[in-house]
């Protein structure tokens, strides 16, 4: 490996000898400034990783890897860490130094299917995720009280998703989110099914937001006039809104149907009425129409 050479990308997930390619690098690319080995079977990382000091991105989507060494918190330049799908466990304390980090992805997925309520599980995070304020993107995180109090700092956010939800955490939840002026994707998922989300606290929803997803039994007063879903200020942005769990009782489509951009909408498991009614001119940008699992559903209008 020429000591020169700044980009590793790797497009042959069959690779058998994975692991000592990352060994290679990490031990003669000294200026590496990409590592992308996503898909392949690595299961450890070395603590050599640490000496990558140019490191910028490392791609570790899809692998075994279960921890990360703590040099880890030596990559002081790194902007996007990538361990979506892997089989990462917990991410070292460290983590909190990498003040440049712009995008972090550390999702483990449990059911490809996605037919379980928790089909992923996102990881915790140390205390310090208020020093990440460079972070752009962070998904997913297991929102715990220390973490949601600290997600205000987080500024420059634009895209978040947050597991485990406790209804208790919603309000101080809220407070944090509205800090977020750039937010355009936000996805909430509650502790278990039959725990209540609660959005009146997040009024106006951020004027940015674009693309909502909630999983978990929403307040009945979701769907109402004093819904954040329905103000000037927010929701009538959103072209994307995907409902999973639910539980709503009420068809909900005159409510929504006020949301005129709406491009996308998708319900999983998320409404138990016997009937859905369409009528003319509602959903007029409508392009993408997905129901799943809904049981009860006999008839469409």
């Amino acid at each position: 490996c020429a000591h020169s050479l700044r980009s590793v990308i790797t497009l042959d997930n069959s690779m058998i000898s994975s692991s000592s390619i990352l060994c290679l690098v990490v031990d003669n690319c000294r200026y590496m400034s990409i590592l992308e080995l996503s898909g392949l079977p690595i299961s450890t990382v070395p603590d050599a990783i640490g000496d990558l000091f140019n490191l910028r991105h490392l791609g570790l989507r899809g692998s075994n890897v279960k921890f990360l060494p703590k040099s880890i918190e030596k990559l002081t330049n790194l902007l996007t860490l990538d361990l979506f799908r892997s089989s990462i466990l917990e991410l070292p304390r460290g983590i909190v130094k990498l003040t440049k980090l712009r995008h972090l992805f550390a999702e483990k997925q449990t059911d490809r299917h996605r037919r379980l309520f928790r089909w992923c599980t996102g990881v915790s995070i140390p205390r310090g995720l208020e020093n990440l304020t460079s972070l752009q993107s962070l998904q997913a995180l297991e929102a715990q009280d220390e973490s949601v109090r600290c997600l205000g700092e987080l500024r420059q956010m634009r895209g978040l998703r947050l597991w485990k939800v406790k209804a208790s955490l919603c309000e101080r939840l809220y407070e944090s989110l509205l800090q977020m002026k750039c937010l355009s994707y936000l996805s909430i998922t509650a502790s278990d099914e039959d725990d209540v989300l609660q959005l009146d606290g997040l009024n106006p929803l951020p004027p940015s937001l674009h693309k909502l997803r909630l999983s978990g039994r929403l307040a009945h007063t979701m769907l109402g006039a004093e819904s954040p879903l329905f103000q000037e200020a927010g929701g009538r942005n959103l072209y994307s809104l995907r409902l999973f769990w639910s539980q709503l009782k009420e068809d909900p489509l005159p409510s929504l149907s006020r949301l005129l951009n709406l491009t996308e909408l998708h319900f999983t498991r998320a409404y138990n009425g016997e009937k859905l009614v369409f009528l003319t001119r509602w959903f007029p940008k409508l392009k993408v129409l997905r129901l799943r699992d809904l049981p009860n559903l006999k008839r469409m209008d």
